[in-house]
């Protein structure tokens, strides 16, 4: 195992943690660290499919845009997340950086290849794959059904869930604590919601003490339990 492996933070949640010895050496030869700032866009939908990567650190974007160019958030990528579609000859989603972000990347070819040669690395691949498409369909199925206030909720939850992984405490027993990774305009866009609505419901959240806003994008979690009634979860 070489250094970048033995010290990468998300390696027991992502796809190399579940890799033999053999299957991570493999990998090991064809991955690169690469840094990506805020606001950079890593591949545009339509172009052709040269990467795939394991996000270590930050999150992404996927924006979809339809014929008369409006664009779409459909789904946010977190650390441990695989970004990319194997064996795709063109990029479906494009894309971009929501914060600074640090990924490990692999040219889609030989990456192909090493699934090929290693069919476990494969099936957990798929796996993974199948996941992120489970959760699109409910977030699909969400926007139909949920009210505003069920949407902002959600969110913030799922959010939350991500950075807890990363430890996000003041104190060790302390609130979550997290920034969100996108401007209020951008959180409604992807719940199809207006900016006012979007605003009003994370102010009512604030007033019903559920969330403290301490400054900037910053969200604190008073109230896991509330938080997830007002989700209706």
């Amino acid at each position: 195992m070489n250094s970048s492996c033995a010290d990468c933070a998300v390696r027991d949640r992502s796809l190399c943690g579940s890799l033999s010895d053999a299957e991570l050496e493999a990998l090991n030869r064809l991955g690169r660290r690469r840094t990506v700032r805020r606001g950079e866009t890593i591949a545009w939908a339509g172009d052709p499919n040269i990467i795939c990567a394991n996000l270590l650190s930050g999150m992404l974007r996927l924006v979809a845009a339809d014929a008369d160019g409006r664009e779409q958030v459909v789904g946010l990528l977190y650390p441990a997340d695989f970004v990319g579609r194997p064996f795709a000859e063109e990029v479906d989603f494009t894309i971009t950086a929501l914060t600074d972000a640090e990924l490990c990347f692999f040219p889609r070819g030989p990456f192909e290849q090493v699934l090929n040669d290693h069919a476990r690395m494969e099936r957990l691949l798929l796996r993974r794959v199948l996941d992120a498409l489970a959760d699109a369909r409910s977030r699909m199925a969400m926007l139909a059904r949920a009210s505003a206030a069920e949407r902002i909720a959600r969110l913030l939850i799922d959010m939350g869930r991500r950075a807890a992984a990363t430890g996000c405490r003041a104190a060790p027993d302390g609130p979550l604590t997290f920034d969100l990774p996108m401007a209020r305009g951008e959180m409604a866009e992807m719940l199809g919601l207006t900016i006012e609505t979007a605003s009003r419901q994370m102010t009512s959240l604030r007033d019903a003490g559920i969330i403290a806003l301490p400054g900037g994008r910053a969200v604190t979690i008073l109230d896991d339990a509330a938080l997830m009634k007002r989700a209706a979860l």
